[in-house]
């Protein structure tokens, strides 16, 4: 199965960004649990800085503090789907 990639992502607000996939779905991910819950997030608490992100060229979603998020985070928190071939890789 092929990866999934993330084309675009806009910031929306507060801690939402709407992101578009390369398998053509898209929807926002509310990422502010994850924001809160890691130490090297700790920078991103002000929204303004959360809304400074920048796709790498994997694409990740990355700050300049050094915290990023996955592709496939990403997906599952805008879609609400899982990713079948991350699921058999934790069977």
């Amino acid at each position: 199965m092929k990866t999934i990639q993330i084309k675009s992502a806009e910031y929306v607000d507060g801690f939402r960004v709407h992101l578009k996939f390369s398998n053509g779905e898209q929807g926002i991910a509310d990422l502010k649990d994850l924001i809160e819950r890691y130490d090297a997030a700790a920078p991103l608490r002000d929204s303004s800085e959360f809304a400074r992100f920048r796709l790498d060229e994997w694409p990740t979603m990355v700050w300049d503090c050094g915290f990023d998020l996955s592709p496939e985070t990403l997906y599952e928190r805008a879609t609400g789907k899982q990713i079948g071939w991350a699921l058999q890789a934790m069977a």
